[in-house]
Formats: structure tokens, C-alpha cells, sequence
């Protein structure tokens, strides 16, 4: 699947998890780790940092995929042969097939042949290796010996800091007041935050308004 261009490890909020920063900005490029497993609640950016691997390692000339398992679910999980020659595969949200036996086991096949040839698989999940759903033990096993780092939820300060870099990114200036207004009116988690943004972003393009406080409940209705 498609990365996002934009995803990047300088828009990622490491506030509160530098031992994930240092872990995997000092690991993946050396391919010093062969198998990870991230695991934080949903929301909290796994699917940013898998993203944002990917097109780190893309731009050094390594070939990568990012596996959605929310979108891919459904598909024949045949889609995982011939991924053994990619140096990075990143494959978000394994609770997603928990239970799926033929992908459960074509995920087992492919970690296998993916250490094989010295290549990384970086798995997400929302819970530790130890309490995951997956039917499979000898999946479950092996996700026991990954690298396991968690991602810990910003807190608010934090959250409207990383909102604010993203707005001024877009020509936005997102004030203090703003942020605290969003923070205690929408989903607050960061996936959803960026959600708003993006629509506030559009909004403000279309109307010519900065982001106030009564111009955000109007976008909004909150």
C-alpha cells in the first residue's frame, strides 16, 4: 500500500518516548533489529511511525511496504509472497487478523523468511505480544522475541504543541486558546486530532478566516 509522503520522524511528538526515538532511529537504518513490535492504544500514532520508517528507509534506497492490515483483511493474504526481498515490511494493526488462521500463518511464513535474508518486520499492535488474540502460538511466540516498545499517550501540552507545528507547516497559526478549545471538544487522540486540522485547514483556505475560537465551533459545530 501507498505510503503517506508527508509521514516523517521529524513530525512524530517523541516527547515522553525517546527510549522508542533512540531504539529505532539507532536500529532500523543498521538493520541491528530484524523484528519489532510497537504497541500503544489507538490513535497514538503507530501508524505514523510505520509510515514514516518506510519513507526513511525508502530514501535510502531500501525497499519497503506498508501493510494496513485494516484495509488488507479482507484480501488473500498470497499478497504477503515475494515481500521476503524487501528490507523493511511494516504491518499495522495485527489484531486485525486475530483469529484468521491462513493469515496468521502467511505472517508466521513471511517473519521467517524475512530474518532468513536479514531483512526488518515491524509490527503494531494496540496491546503486548503477551496479550494479543492470535490464535497461531508459534506467531505468538515469536512476537515474545521481537523488540516490544510501547508508545506512550502525549499529554495535552504536548498534543497541542504537535498541533501547532502541523498548522504552522500549513501557513496556520494555531494559538494556545485554539488548541485548548479543540483539545476539550474533540477525540483526543492524535489521529483524530490531525482529523480536525485537516478540515480546519480546508475551511480556512475556503473562507480567507484565521483560526479563531468562534470561526473553529462554527467549522466544527462544537
Amino acid at each position: 500500500m501507498q505510503c503517506n509522503d508527508e509521514a516523517s520522524f521529524a513530525d512524530f511528538c517523541w516527547t515522553g518516548n525517546e527510549l522508542l526515538q533512540q531504539q529505532i532511529l539507532s536500529s532500523l537504518p543498521e538493520k541491528k533489529e530484524h523484528l519489532f513490535y510497537v504497541w500503544g492504544f489507538p490513535g497514538s500514532g503507530k501508524s505514523h511511525l510505520l509510515q514514516a520508517a518506510c519513507q526513511a528507509m525508502a530514501q535510502a534506497g531500501h525497499a519497503v511496504a506498508y501493510l494496513p492490515l485494516k484495509l488488507l483483511r479482507n484480501w488473500d493474504p498470497a499478497i504477503l509472497e515475494g515481500m521476503a526481498d524487501h528490507s523493511l515490511v511494516a504491518v499495522d494493526d495485527i489484531e486485525q487478523i486475530a483469529g484468521h488462521s491462513a493469515w496468521e500463518e502467511a505472517l508466521f511464513h513471511l517473519y521467517n523468511r524475512l530474518h532468513v535474508q536479514h531483512n526488518t518486520l515491524i509490527i503494531t499492535g494496540q496491546v503486548p505480544p503477551v496479550s494479543t488474540t492470535l490464535h497461531l502460538a508459534d506467531l505468538r511466540s515469536r512476537l515474545t522475541y521481537a523488540l516490544i516498545l510501547q508508545i506512550h499517550e502525549l499529554k495535552d501540552e504536548d498534543k497541542i504543541n504537535t498541533l501547532q507545528e502541523h498548522a504552522k507547516k500549513r501557513g496556520l497559526e494555531l494559538s494556545k486558546s485554539v488548541g485548548h478549545y479543540i483539545l476539550n471538544r474533540c477525540a483526543r487522540n492524535m489521529h483524530d486530532l490531525q482529523t480536525v486540522l485537516d478540515r480546519l485547514d480546508h475551511a480556512s483556505l475556503v473562507a480567507q478566516r484565521k483560526l479563531t475560537i468562534p470561526f473553529v465551533k462554527d467549522v466544527l459545530g462544537v
